[in-house]
């Protein structure tokens, strides 16, 4: 059984926390394979402007970041000392950041000196690709009808 930090009637409306449908399975937390936590932080947290909710060392050994981007219900974790994420660091390819403005995304990440592809129109829908110090691999996606 888990044990949740405060009762469930005891939460104040408003937290930040949305309820979880019956039914639904929300996709929150992506692990992301790295080689040097500080490194990585600083690029999510300074060149890609994503917010840190946590930094914890909860036993000796272990370490926690957990990073959202913004406007995201999903965020990232870079985690060393835990055995159920531990991946190769640069392994994870694809992950994809949804923007209303690819251009002005793509320029703002350049501007803070991400190194970031020419936007690709795809059959309608624009792309602009780049990868973490490890090697890990993103994209700005932009559907123009969303």
């Amino acid at each position: 059984m888990t044990d949740t930090p405060t009762p469930g009637n005891e939460i104040p409306p408003g937290s930040g926390n949305p309820t979880v449908p019956p039914g639904a399975l929300l996709l929150e937390l992506v692990p992301v394979p790295v080689t040097d936590i500080e490194r990585a932080k600083a690029f999510y947290q300074d060149q890609l402007g994503f917010r840190l909710d946590v930094d914890v060392n909860p036993k000796p050994g272990i370490r926690i970041v957990q990073l959202t981007p913004p406007g995201s219900a999903c965020s990232i974790t870079l985690a060393e000392g835990l055995p159920t994420l531990d991946m190769a660091p640069g392994t994870l390819r694809g992950l994809h950041l949804v923007v209303a403005d690819i251009a002005a995304s793509r320029a703002e990440l350049a501007d803070r000196g991400v190194e970031i592809s020419e936007v690709e129109d795809l059959g309608g829908v624009f792309y602009a690709y780049f990868a973490d110090p490890d090697g890990n691999t993103w994209c700005l996606q932009h559907m123009p009808w969303r």
